[in-house]
């Protein structure tokens, strides 16, 4: 086969099913070479070992995983029979292409209701703000930097007297 396309995983939910092809429909709209019309959704038997298969059975239901194979000849531009071959850019390109894919997919999905990864709060309390002041110590002619308690005080209280 030539282009780029996907092979993904079939669902018993057809709102999932529906939701899996997303990612390849917009990959289409972005990459020149490749082809939605040649990805295909399956669960061959022969492919229950791959790791597209293994991890979709194992991932929680709004994960989707692919394989995204890549013609090592050419592909066709949409609308015409001009094959165009492959060349290490053009691998690069897709490449970028399916990084931005990535993130319009997520643009589009704001189904952000949870993080990815837990961010722990590691502080107990609130810490004082603290400013950096330049310091000069003995022997060191570089400044060097002091964490020193910012003043919660008016500014204009700290005017010098002359």
């Amino acid at each position: 086969m030539m282009n780029g396309f996907m092979y993904g995983n079939i669902f018993e939910e057809e709102e999932r099913f529906q939701r899996q092809a997303i990612f390849p429909k917009l990959l289409c709209q972005n990459a020149e070479d490749f082809s939605f019309s040649s990805t295909s959704f399956n669960r061959d038997a022969v492919k229950a070992g791959t790791g597209r298969r293994f991890l979709g059975g194992l991932l929680d239901h709004s994960s989707y995983c692919y394989t995204l194979e890549v013609s090592f000849y050419s592909y066709i531009l949409g609308g015409t029979t001009s094959t165009v071959p492959y060349t290490e850019e053009a691998y690069m390109k897709l490449g970028r292409n399916v990084a931005r894919t990535f993130l319009d997919y997520y643009r589009l999905n704001t189904i952000s209701e949870r993080p990815l990864a837990p961010i722990p709060n590691t502080r107990k309390e609130k810490m004082p703000p603290f400013k950096s002041v330049p310091q000069r110590g003995p022997g060191n002619s570089h400044p060097g930097r002091k964490l020193e308690k910012r003043s919660q005080t008016n500014p204009m209280e700290h005017s010098h007297s002359s």
